[in-house]
C-alpha cells in the first residue's frame, strides 16, 4: 500500500533523541526545546516561539492570551479540521463560519466582514492544505474593526504570501507537528508571535501557570500544554531539513500536475500568484464529468494499493456543533461542494516519482475502464 503520508526521518532525528535519553533530559525543559522554539520562530520571521503538545493546544493558548472568553466570537472557515472550532469552544467562545474560495479552498475574505459583530474578537484564517490565505485582504479588515488575527498554519510550514512566511503575518501564528506534517515531533505544536507579553503568558499558561517567583503558587487557571525535550529534539532535527522537505512536496505536486492535467472531471490544486504553496497534501476534486463518484475512485485505488483520504467535513455540518446550538441552517455551498468531491492522494515527502506515476496511471486506467 502506498500510504497517504509517512514521516520522513533520518539519522539526525535518532541522534538527537538518543542524546536526550543519554543525558536524561527527556521532560519539558532542555536545550532542544529552546533551540527548536528559537529556530522555528525565526524561520517564520517573528521573535518568540512557544512549543506546545499539539496544534490544537497552540490555538487554545493563542485564543486565551488574546483574551477570548465566554460569549465572544471567533471568525473562521467552515471548511477546516475540528481543532480550529474546538479551540474557540474550549474558551467558551462561539465559532462563526465563513464559506470558502472555490479555487484555493481557503476562507473567502469577501465574506468575512458580513460576519463581524460587536462580539467578534478574532479572525482565524486557516491555510488549507498548505496554500496561503489572502492575508492582504484579511489584515485590513481586522485593522478596520480592531480585531486580532490568529493564523492557523498547522498545514503550512514554509508557505509564503507575498514573500512572507505564513504564521508570521497575523498577530499570532499556530502550527502543528503531527506525524503527517511537513516537519513532525510525532505530536506537537507551536505558537509564534512578536508580542513579548503574549509570549510570556503563553509560557506561563502552558506550564500550569506556575510563577517563577513562587513555586506551586497559582494566580490563574493554567494548562498542561508542555512539549517534551525529546519531542523537540525530533522537531529540531526535522527543522534542519525543512527546505528540503518543502521542496520535495512541491516537486511531488509538479509531477502530479503534469500527469493529471487535462483529465476531464479532475480539478487540480492551484497556486496563486505571489504565493508559495507547500502542498501539504496533494488534493484534487472529482467532479461529475469524471464519470464516477469520488468514493468509487477511492475504492478502486485502494484495490490497487493506493491509500487516499476524503476532504474535511465542514464545521456547520458537524453533529457536535449542532447539538450545542452553535450552527443554524445557513448553507455554505462552496465548502459543501469541495467536501463532497475532494480527496487527497499520497503526498509524503518520501514519495518516489515512480509511485506518483503508478498512482496517476491507475487513475487514468480506472477512468477508462469504469466510466
Amino acid at each position: 500500500m502506498i500510504p497517504v503520508c509517512t514521516p520522513f526521518l533520518g539519522r539526525k532525528e535518532k541522534e538527537y533523541v538518543m542524546d536526550c535519553l543519554r543525558t536524561s533530559w527527556i521532560s519539558s525543559s532542555g536545550k532542544y526545546l529552546n533551540n527548536f522554539e528559537s529556530a522555528f520562530s525565526a524561520y517564520c520571521g517573528v521573535q518568540y516561539g512557544i512549543a506546545t503538545t499539539n496544534g490544537t493546544t497552540a490555538l487554545h493558548l493563542a485564543l486565551t492570551v488574546l483574551g477570548v472568553k465566554e460569549d465572544d466570537e471567533v471568525i473562521m472557515p467552515t471548511f477546516t479540521i475540528a481543532s480550529t472550532a474546538f479551540a474557540a469552544i474550549y474558551c467558551g467562545a462561539k465559532p462563526v463560519f465563513v464559506d470558502s474560495q472555490p479555487d484555493t479552498w481557503n476562507i473567502d475574505p469577501e465574506k468575512i466582514e458580513a460576519k463581524i459583530t460587536k462580539r467578534t474578537k478574532v479572525i482565524m484564517p486557516v491555510h488549507i492544505y498548505g496554500h496561503p490565505c489572502e492575508m492582504d485582504k484579511i489584515m485590513p479588515i481586522a485593522r478596520k474593526y480592531n480585531l486580532n488575527v490568529i493564523e492557523d498554519a498547522a498545514e503550512a510550514h514554509g508557505a509564503e504570501f507575498q514573500g512572507k512566511k505564513v504564521g508570521g503575518i497575523g498577530q499570532v501564528g499556530c502550527f502543528s507537528f503531527y506525524g503527517n506534517k511537513i516537519i513532525t515531533c510525532g505530536e506537537g505544536g507551536m505558537v509564534v508571535t512578536n508580542n513579548k507579553k503574549w509570549a510570556d503568558r503563553c509560557r506561563r499558561l502552558k506550564n500550569l501557570s506556575f510563577l517563577q517567583s513562587k513555586r506551586f503558587w497559582h494566580l490563574e487557571l493554567g494548562f498542561n500544554h508542555r512539549m517534551t525535550n525529546m519531542q523537540a529534539a525530533l522537531g529540531l532535527a526535522q527543522f534542519e531539513q525543512i527546505e528540503k522537505l518543502v521542496e520535495r512536496r512541491r516537486k511531488n505536486a509538479r509531477v502530479y500536475n503534469s500527469l493529471l492535467g487535462g483529465i476531464l472531471g479532475i480539478t487540480l490544486p492551484v497556486e496563486r500568484p505571489n504565493t508559495k504553496s507547500i502542498y501539504w497534501m496533494y488534493a484534487i476534486l472529482i467532479e461529475k464529468e469524471f464519470g464516477m463518484t469520488r468514493e468509487h475512485l477511492m475504492r478502486k485505488l485502494s484495490e490497487k494499493g493506493i491509500e487516499t483520504r476524503t476532504f474535511f467535513i465542514p464545521m456547520h455540518q458537524q453533529p457536535v456543533l449542532k447539538q450545542r446550538g452553535l450552527v443554524d441552517r445557513e448553507r455554505f455551498p462552496v465548502a459543501e461542494k469541495i467536501s463532497r468531491e475532494g480527496l487527497y492522494l499520497p503526498s509524503g515527502s518520501g514519495l518516489k516519482k515512480s509511485e506518483i506515476e503508478y498512482i496517476c496511471d491507475s487513475i487514468r486506467k480506472i477512468r477508462k475502464i469504469e466510466s
